[in-house]
């Protein structure tokens, strides 16, 4: 990484967690409707443990366990983790929930083709360059299993509150100190290339208009 972009992301890392220290269970308890799709669509496709990336003070991973899943979460916030492990203990998930402190800008630690699903929610929309992104989601495709499924959800430049962020260099917006950037179908397509065709539909959530997107590594 550039040295500006080890500075970017040294701050974010700072600001969101200070935000989850500050403000316990940050985003609510409420699953996001991406996680209530991950769910069918993991469990349609036979599949029972999932990785999730950014997974916060862990609304859905939580979610996700309660429908069966066995869930290893991983977010770059002490902070958040620690939360999701004492919710996931209050509630008696414990069994189910594993969490662990990583960047997803390092290399994820699973070894090859040995996770079934990967989750994301809003993950990708943080402040990561195009390069960044790119090598984030190679690395995801490198731990699935062949027939594996990626499920994300993303920030669209249709949201109407992209309009209160100020724009940055290399598409990247701030707001309140937090850096982000909002995905055109364009780099959706992108960051499908080697993967089977999925799904990506756009769909609104509250006053928020996002995407949704299912991929598929392909099976050989």
């Amino acid at each position: 990484m550039k040295t500006g972009h080890v500075e970017l992301a040294r701050a974010q890392q700072e600001r969101w967690q200070t935000a989850y220290a500050h403000h316990p269970q940050l985003h609510g308890s409420e699953p996001s409707a991406a996680a209530q799709w991950a769910a069918e669509a993991f469990g349609a496709a036979g599949i029972d443990d999932v990785l999730e990336l950014g997974a916060g003070h862990g609304r859905a991973a939580l979610f996700l366990a309660r429908q069966g899943f066995s869930v290893h979460a991983t977010d770059f916030s002490e902070s958040a983790l620690d939360q999701l492990r004492l919710e996931a203990q209050r509630e008696g998930l414990d069994d189910r929930v594993t969490a662990a402190l990583h960047d997803v800008r390092d290399p994820l630690p699973p070894a090859d083709a040995t996770v079934n699903a990967v989750f994301a929610n809003l993950l990708l929309n943080m402040a990561f360059s195009r390069a960044e992104l790119r090598s984030l989601v190679a690395e995801i495709h490198r731990v699935l299993c062949p027939g594996g499924l990626f499920v994300y959800a993303v920030w669209s430049v249709a949201d109407p509150c992209s309009g209160n962020w100020q724009q940055l260099e290399g598409g990247l917006s701030v707001h309140d100190g937090f850096v982000g950037r909002f995905f055109d179908e364009q780099l959706v397509a992108e960051l499908a290339d080697q993967w089977e065709s999925g799904d990506a539909t756009p769909y609104d959530e509250g006053r928020r208009r996002l995407w949704r997107v299912t991929l598929t590594k392909p099976a050989s």
